[in-house]
């Protein structure tokens, strides 16, 4: 069952591993200004996962830069965060690709487990096929994969082209949404 990266705090931990990665990324790129990028991270309160054992994991790193005349903020590309969503990535991307398929004991499971309401869900599925679906970002990225199984039916698609069976390739989905969720251009990771 998909909730299984849900249930390990280890999971998290990774997720974690890879947003301080991607952080630090941004963060050695300085400001387009030529500023240093200093630490501004905000708390979030990620809802749908266990408890994490680290208190960084409730929060959205950022950066704002030291120039006075610039001060932009920064903020890097997340794995755990799906723009403002306030459940996790990863569960955005479970249970609505659980609702489209065809297990609704796999859905009713996880929607007992995490407490998402269907209007919730309503809107995520609205924002994949509506908001998602037509980016920018997802016409750029549906060009670059091989093989889409017809007819492409978001988030569910995804899961297919990554097969994330194991926790590495949902990691591997995740960074490839990440730049979704990052407030500066980034270019797309190959997959």
């Amino acid at each position: 069952m998909c909730h299984r990266y849900l249930s390990s705090p280890k999971f998290l931990l990774v997720l974690l591993a890879i947003d301080r990665d991607l952080a630090e990324a941004l963060r050695a790129q300085g400001c387009a200004c030529g500023g240093r990028l200093h630490k501004a991270n905000y708390p979030r309160k990620p809802r749908g996962g266990p408890d994490c054992p680290d208190p960084e994991f409730s929060l959205r790193f950022s950066f704002s830069c030291n120039t006075d005349c610039c001060r932009k903020r920064a903020t890097p590309p997340s794995v755990r965060f799906l723009g403002p969503k306030v459940y996790l990535g990863v569960l955005v991307v479970l249970i609505t690709a659980l609702r489209q398929g065809p297990t609704p004991k796999g859905y009713v499971e996880l929607k007992a487990r995490f407490g998402v309401d269907r209007r919730t869900i309503a809107r995520w599925q609205s924002w994949w096929q509506e908001v998602f679906a037509r980016s920018k970002f997802w016409r750029s990225a549906r060009a670059r994969i091989a093989s889409l199984p017809k007819p492409v039916e978001l988030p569910k698609t995804l899961l297919l082209v990554f097969r994330a069976q194991s926790g590495q390739r949902m990691a591997d989905l995740l960074k490839f949404l990440s730049p979704m969720t990052a407030s500066s251009r980034l270019k797309m990771q190959a997959f």
